[in-house]
């Protein structure tokens, strides 16, 4: 009987993904990992800060024209998935900055228009990532509004003004609001282990869209507890980005695109 290891050594051979396989991509990092992440991404944020704030607004303009398009064809009853629907495409806004954190490991320069116009490693394999990962945030969108139809059925949207009280005034509104978290947890759970290390990996390496987002999953997996706790850092800080209209976003964003750079080489 061939060994499992043999296996997976053939699996390698004839796949030709050897490096999928390597032992490394198992490797169990320090709960405390994601501060050191934080840390070293800050300080790529100091290096020519001026590339990694415009970057930043940027995304913030793109993430408020999008908030605008929704209130302009009154469909604002879209806003909360689209918001949390942001944080699934994040990583693939984000490849502009693993350009300079990778660029600054090798002690070159680099440009914001070279951020805004990088060249993945894997080609578009970068943009079927990306497609797969925008249709998994209309999904989301669409889920939202099944939902909202199953428990208040053909019944208009009240307007933001009045959906904090139709959610936590009414039994049925503590119902929805249950179910949907779940929904919207599970939706979260799943693009968050594709995403993780799968961008970034594609940016710097020759790979397929779904060995990237499998080995990713596989590097969540292999790494629960810090990388629970690095969704949770991100939620927090995507938390206060939107506490503050948007704005928040110049200076978050970059920051957690630089420190999601070096998560992926923690584990490459």
């Amino acid at each position: 009987m061939v060994s499992h290891n043999k296996t997976r050594r053939l699996i390698s051979e004839v796949s030709g993904i050897e490096e999928t396989w390597n032992p490394k991509w198992q490797r169990h990092l320090p709960i405390n990992a994601p501060f050191t992440w934080l840390a070293k991404g800050w300080r790529d944020f100091l290096i020519s800060p001026a590339q990694s704030l415009a970057y930043g607004v940027v995304v913030c303009a793109l993430c408020s024209l999008s908030v605008w398009v929704l209130f302009a064809t009154r469909r604002d009853y879209f806003l909360f998935p689209v918001v949390a629907g942001l944080m699934i495409i994040g990583p693939l806004l984000a490849s502009g900055l693993y350009l300079k954190s990778a660029r600054l490991e090798s002690a070159q320069q680099t440009t914001f228009g070279g951020m805004l116009g990088v060249r993945p490693r894997a080609g578009a394999q970068v943009f079927f990532t990306g497609l797969l990962l925008c249709m998994l945030m209309l999904l989301w969108m669409r889920a939202a509004v099944l939902i909202y139809a199953l428990f208040f059925g053909v019944r208009p949207f009240p307007g933001l003004q009045h959906v904090a009280e139709l959610l936590l005034t009414t039994p049925t509104g503590w119902a929805m609001l249950a179910v949907g978290l779940f929904v919207g947890a599970l939706f979260a759970g799943f693009s968050f282990a594709i995403s993780a290390f799968s961008i970034p990996m594609l940016l710097d390496q020759q790979i397929d869209a779904f060995t990237a987002m499998g080995v990713s999953a596989a590097l969540v997996w292999n790494n629960l507890r810090p990388m629970l706790l690095w969704g949770a850092l991100i939620l927090a800080l995507f938390v206060i980005a939107v506490a503050t209209a948007g704005i928040g976003l110049i200076v978050i964003f970059p920051l957690l695109g630089h420190a999601t750079w070096h998560a992926y080489k923690a584990v490459k």
